[in-house]
């Protein structure tokens, strides 16, 4: 199982979105630049979720009080294509965002301090959290599954503002917090 999480900067091509979107030659992102970026990662055992002790011991550290899990696949997700339309565009959210992939794949799109996107693709086991006021949006690759877990501090909110946002509060200290970086 890989214990490394891989991303890296996307072209600006049209083409399908589920497709990887690698420059050429390719720009891998570090998990350091991630970090920079304030995202974060984890690798678990996604077959134990239910009672993995480092799933758990993350959740009462950061305080993921909530949790819910979203199986994303034309046969078990109503409006499928519209949600995936919606999820792919380009927003923030007032709070962190936090997920984990227990089964298939998904791309997770970031931008950086320059506003370039970087892909970042996920796996089974990969738990991953944007801060709260990064611009972002979600898509499947192209084998159009993924289950994930959906974790939040208190009560969810499902809420994307998109962009352009830039007039939240939460954006502009996220903004201001990259310029150290």
């Amino acid at each position: 199982m890989a214990t490394t999480l891989e991303a890296w900067y996307m072209d600006s091509s049209e083409e399908d979105q589920r497709k990887p979107h690698r420059l050429n030659p390719n720009r891998p992102v570090s998990l350091d630049d991630l970090r920079k970026l304030g995202v974060f990662h984890w690798k678990l055992n996604a077959d134990i979720y239910e009672t993995d002790p480092e799933l758990e011991q993350i959740r009462k550290d950061q305080g993921y009080s909530y949790m819910d899990i979203i199986s994303i696949h034309k046969d078990t997700l109503p409006n499928y294509e519209e949600k995936l339309k919606m999820f792919f565009e380009e927003h923030l959210h007032l709070d962190d965002e936090i997920r984990y992939i227990l089964d298939g794949h998904a791309y997770f799109d970031v931008r950086d301090k320059e506003d370039r996107w970087i892909r970042i693709a996920m796996s089974k086991g990969d738990l991953i959290t944007l801060p709260a006021g990064i611009y972002h949006r979600f898509t499947l690759d192209e084998n159009n599954y993924t289950k994930a877990m959906r974790l939040f501090v208190g009560e969810p909110v499902w809420k994307a503002y998109n962009r352009p946002a830039d007039d939240f509060d939460i954006r502009q200290k996220y903004a201001a917090s990259l310029q150290g970086s």
